[in-house]
């Protein structure tokens, strides 16, 4: 069966030593776990800040790295969801202590000190994970600074419904490969959202396709399924309408169920098929 290029960490100069056997490279070796410190970090198609973005990584996360370059780009996998690329070196470091709590507000700001008025060092998305060292008042104490405690929420605490996740996205513009308030595209929403409820997902709609849920009609649409086309995903509300972070509207919008079946369908792509959760 052949690998998947976007899962697989292989390159004609060098690989995972895990693919020794199945895959030809010059070099094998055995990766080094690291873990964002920023909020959000891009992972692209090449090292290049002018390349594709294929998605991101939040603060938090734990990426095995391969190789790092001189000009400062790191090339490794995402071990949430096993997405292959380069990332800022800079934006890594070894891991310190464990994370215990994730970002739940959309959006939440670090300050290098305890008082909301010294300016932020960073940025936080939603999803990120952070160690919570101890609380001062109403802010807690993490390696990287002082953040808002409600704002925060402990690792096992899930959220119940993944739709009205997506639905606090509304307006965020579309971003090719986001992952954040800040922009994202049609499978970054519905990853965040599921992750949110601690469901765990595929990045790339094709994957999230194959992965989540069971085949349903999209005559007994309902609260939470999933809408598939070539290359999109959107997120039914019930019935008759959906959510879904679109190159149409560029932004995450909320649109008739039926409006959207004909426009997309004009454009000549017709629905795969629907996924139904749990």
């Amino acid at each position: 069966m052949a690998l998947d290029p976007r899962l697989t960490p292989a390159r004609p100069d060098l690989a995972a030593v895990h693919l020794k056997g199945k895959v030809e490279a010059a070099k094998f070796v055995g990766g080094t776990e690291q873990e964002v410190i920023v909020g959000q970090a891009p992972l692209r198609q090449a090292p290049s800040h002018d390349a594709p973005l294929l998605t991101e990584a939040l603060r938090g996360e734990r990426v095995m790295v391969y190789d790092t370059d001189e000009e400062g780009w790191a090339w490794g996998q995402l071990l949430a969801d096993s997405y292959v690329g380069y990332l800022p070196a800079s934006a890594l470091l070894t891991p310190d202590a464990e994370p215990t709590h994730r970002v739940a507000a959309l959006r939440t700001l670090v300050f290098p000190q305890a008082s909301i008025k010294a300016p932020p060092v960073d940025a936080l998305p939603l999803g990120a994970r952070v160690a919570v060292l101890r609380m001062q008042d109403t802010l807690a104490v993490t390696p990287g600074g002082f953040v808002p405690g409600p704002h925060l929420a402990p690792l096992d605490a899930k959220e119940a419904d993944f739709v009205a996740i997506a639905e606090r996205f509304l307006g965020v513009p579309y971003l090719w490969g986001g992952k954040t308030s800040l922009g994202l595209d049609c499978s970054g929403l519905v990853q965040v959202a599921l992750t949110a409820c601690g469901i765990e997902c595929p990045r790339d709609s094709d994957m999230q396709e194959k992965a989540l849920g069971k085949s349903v009609s999209l005559a007994g649409l309902q609260h939470g399924d999933l809408i598939f086309w070539k290359g999109h995903v959107a997120i039914a509300r019930g019935r008759n309408s959906m959510i879904h972070a679109n190159a149409f509207h560029m932004a995450v919008a909320i649109e008739p169920v039926a409006e959207a079946l004909a426009r997309i369908g004009a454009a000549g792509s017709q629905v795969t098929s629907v996924r139904r959760l749990g």
